[in-house]
């Protein structure tokens, strides 16, 4: 089925496929096998199904052609938003202009990705998550369902910050489970697990491991008490 509403200087590549009432702004560009939803809208100057572009000096894999794309039922690609081929978009999804989903990445129905978002390969966003404007997420990393982070939140996931090769086989992601939630402007150091129902004040550094239902603040981060029970995902 071809797309009911579509703009000028859009670039549909082969076996593309569409569900029913898919709007395309202008200057788009699908490519190859991309598979997209009903009712999706897709504005302009977007890119969906990109293959990923290797430096030469990448520790990367050399992935020669990755499969394609798919955009869920119901959601919305932001002005200059790119999706990466071998990305997975939920049902019901907001992405928002100038975000950026990288290849092998899923994101859960109905969560929300902030304007000029960064989420780069390799990373699980759960179902119901907020992901505010201009945060970063790193490559290996797993995010889980209900989970909020603030404007500006970097994570990393290289401790040797691009020396040795020692660094090959250490690369870890973060992992916020369920519920978790971090302010604005925190960075989470690499293989950093964030529990459930956990809260990370803003301008906090995380060096090490936050528990379950644990406030946090600082630099290093600190437990100060304990989430509010009213706060608590459970009694939302």
């Amino acid at each position: 089925m071809a797309p009911q509403n579509i703009g000028q200087n859009v670039v549909i590549k082969e076996d593309v496929t569409f569900g029913e009432n898919v709007t395309i702004g202008n200057n788009v560009i699908i490519y190859a096998g991309t598979k997209i939803g009903s009712h999706v809208l897709i504005q302009d100057n977007a890119v969906i199904g990109k293959q990923p572009t290797r430096a030469k000096n990448s520790i990367l894999p050399d992935v020669k052609t990755l499969p394609p794309a798919s955009i869920g039922s119901g959601s919305t690609i932001g002005t200059s938003a790119i999706i990466y081929a071998n990305a997975e978009i939920g049902e019901d999804v907001f992405v928002a202009d100038l975000a950026t989903i990288r290849e092998r990445v899923t994101v859960g129905e109905k969560t929300i990705v902030g304007r000029g978002v960064a989420i780069e390969n390799d990373c699980s966003i759960g179902l119901k998550c907020k992901l505010e404007t201009n945060c970063y997420i790193t490559a290996y990393s797993t995010i889980e369902d209900y989970v909020f982070i603030a404007p500006c939140v970097v994570t990393t996931n290289d401790n040797y910050m691009a020396r040795s090769k020692e660094r090959y086989d250490k690369f870890k992601g973060v992992t916020i489970k369920k519920g978790g939630r971090v302010g604005a402007n925190t960075t989470i150091l690499p293989g950093k697990t964030i529990e459930e129902d956990a809260a990370i004040g803003a301008g906090s550094l995380v060096t090490k491991d936050v528990q379950s239902e644990d406030l946090v603040i600082g630099s290093p981060a600190r437990t100060i008490r304990k989430v509010p029970e009213d706060q608590l995902l459970k009694n939302q």
